[in-house]
């Protein structure tokens, strides 16, 4: 079980938006991996008491006087992770808001969308693809983002070998994009319900979370949060291959070997939050190549159980909770 499960109610009030945001009424709010490292302190604590969740679909019911012209009542829209920059920084002004210093978080740093209402500043809000349901979109607003990101840090040669180290939410339609791609895609992953996703999906094989594949890789992805993954996924790697990767929390990476892990030219690196380029090239190409999302659903108010069931590797694909 949870060391710290999350605490229902039902009686809690809409928030207030503030002059530049948009409110918005949940239709559908996946459930993230990175949820479950804000309720269980993996990550520090940034605002007590924090709603999670930030894969928000929903309806725009008020929009704030200094919102611009974006988004109308009545408007579906998209609620990710990423709610501001300070748009000032090196790094901003460089085109990396991903690495801002000042930056903020949903579901860390304000209120997220496991709730019936949400707020989002409209310059971080997103237009949302034709052809999805509300519980299809969701994860495509972490998930998917992330996963995208991590694809291009991966740096995946045309035509080349892909290694998806854990089969969750995100790499179920990283896989997608990557198969879009041309890419030949290896899955490892522990939970056999995942591994026949993975094979269902196209991809070219399937095997344990720590075996080698079949081939060498030209780039791989790790999604799991297990940092003894890295030393297989690194040797599975040919020479000058990267491994990418995804997630905000990793636990410890045992010593690797020069020879063995990063000698001809094998790199890894990580992947910080996205931009909002990233999410909006990603949203576009998944209007354009129909992304078959597996989506598990829960009621709102078991969010819990499906944290619970992310933790104990029940869930294949991406939960999402419905209100």
């Amino acid at each position: 079980m949870r060391s710290d499960p999350l605490e229902f109610d039902a009686s809690a009030p809409a928030p207030h938006p503030s002059p530049d945001e948009l409110l918005v009424a949940v239709r559908a709010c996946g459930v993230c991996r990175t949820d479950l490292h804000v309720s269980e302190g993996d990550l520090a604590v940034h605002r007590e008491h924090v709603i999670p969740g930030h894969e928000v679909v929903g309806e725009v019911i008020a929009v704030g006087a200094e919102a611009g012209t974006g988004f109308a009542v009545g408007d579906r829209v998209g609620i990710a992770w990423l709610r501001h920059t300070c748009g000032e920084c090196d790094y901003c002004r460089r085109g990396a808001e991903n690495l801002c210093p000042n930056s903020r978080y949903t579901g860390w740093d304000a209120d997220g969308g496991y709730a019936d209402f949400a707020t989002v500043p409209a310059a971080f809000a997103h237009h949302l693809p034709a052809g999805y349901s509300d519980s299809e979109l969701a994860p495509l607003l972490c998930a998917g983002i992330i996963g995208y990101r991590s694809l291009l840090r991966a740096d995946l040669p045309p035509g080349g070998r892909l290694g998806l180290y854990g089969f969750g939410g995100s790499a179920h339609i990283t896989a997608q994009v990557a198969l879009a791609q041309g890419a030949e895609v290896h899955v490892m992953t522990r939970g056999a319900e995942a591994r026949e996703l993975a094979l269902g999906l196209g991809v070219a094989s399937a095997q344990g979370a720590a075996d080698q594949p079949p081939v060498k890789l030209d780039a791989a992805i790790l999604f799991a949060p297990v940092g003894d993954l890295v030393l297989p996924a690194m040797e599975a790697l040919d020479r000058g291959g990267t491994l990418a990767i995804a997630g905000i929390h990793l636990t410890d990476i045992p010593p690797l070997n020069y020879q063995r892990h990063l000698f001809q030219e094998r790199q890894v690196r990580s992947v910080t939050s996205n931009t909002r380029a990233d999410a909006r090239e990603f949203l576009a190409f998944a209007e354009r190549h129909h992304i078959e999302v597996t989506t598990p659903q829960y009621p709102l108010d078991q969010a819990d159980r499906a944290l619970t069931d992310l933790v104990e590797g029940r869930i294949a694909g991406a939960a999402v909770l419905l209100p």
